[in-house]
């Protein structure tokens, strides 16, 4: 089959009402020159979202999975049936804007030692999200799910970790790792690094996936020149780790991926 210069990955769960919001703003907001495709690939998928695809959007090429396979193996499943010289993954709960995906393409592009860039995320009241980061500590964790975050020491930690010293200086800068609601990477290095760690079933893998990349001698970069809209709910929250356990299922998801996330990589060189 023809390549193509971009495949636009979009992992989808239970939301086909979000899906079609951020497929129509794929649409709208590409140029006609690109070459491009887009893949969508569900998890759980119900008849509304087949329904959605068929009638709306026949040209995309649509994955169904009958369970929840977790953002991991979604976002494999998108590369293995992409064409793209690059890919860009997002969530269906993105809003693209403006010439976000055709900037994002030309940084990539004219940086041949970056392997992956996030753009700004931003909620849909323009307030900025968290999106970079520096690579977690075990206090980082223990910090954000107990009552130490009320105390200075913590929250000059967890500044470090949000890396807010670095983003206000700069709008294009290296970081440890970006959110993976939104990145694109070239082919050529995913087939370096190879693809999402599917031990993670939700959570960390997007921080494993940007440590590979580290490994494998490739940057990666947030880009605060572009912005997309992310409709995020934050599922996890802010739980206590003895609420995490006890209540929130989301939570208690993050921690273990986490746990998962510190034995792969234990003893090995913080790589950036």
């Amino acid at each position: 089959m023809k390549e193509k210069e971009l495949s636009i990955i979009v992992t989808s769960y239970r939301k086909p009402e979000l899906l079609e919001l951020c497929l129509n703003s794929i649409f709208a907001n590409l140029k006609n020159d690109l070459d491009y495709e887009v893949i969508v690939a569900d998890s759980e998928t119900r008849e509304e979202t087949r329904d959605l695809m068929r009638e709306k959007f026949p040209e995309i090429t649509f994955i169904s999975n009958e369970k929840n396979v977790g953002f991991g193996v979604l976002a494999n499943q998108g590369m293995r049936k992409a064409r793209g010289s690059y890919y860009f993954i997002i969530n269906h709960d993105i809003i693209i804007k403006d010439d976000a995906i055709q900037s994002l393409l030309s940084y990539l592009r004219n940086e041949r030692n970056v392997g992956l860039v996030g753009p700004k995320l931003v909620n849909f009241d323009g307030s900025i999200q968290p999106s970079a980061f520096r690579f977690y500590k075990l206090r980082t964790i223990v910090f954000r799910r107990t009552f130490l975050q009320k105390f200075a020491f913590a929250k000059r930690h967890l500044d470090w970790f949000l890396m807010k010293d670095e983003i206000a200086k700069k709008k294009i800068l290296e970081v440890d790792w970006v959110m993976g609601s939104a990145m694109m990477v070239s082919r050529e290095a995913v087939e370096k690094v190879g693809g999402f760690d599917e031990h993670f079933f939700l959570y960390f893998e997007d921080v494993d996936w940007c440590w590979r990349f580290w490994q494998a001698g490739y940057k990666v970069i947030y880009n605060q020149n572009v912005t997309v809209a992310h409709y995020h709910g934050k599922a996890s929250g802010n739980k206590s780790v003895l609420e995490a356990v006890l209540l929130n299922k989301f939570a208690r998801i993050h921690i273990k991926s986490a746990l998962y996330f510190f034995w792969k990589h234990w003893g090995e060189e913080r790589p950036h």
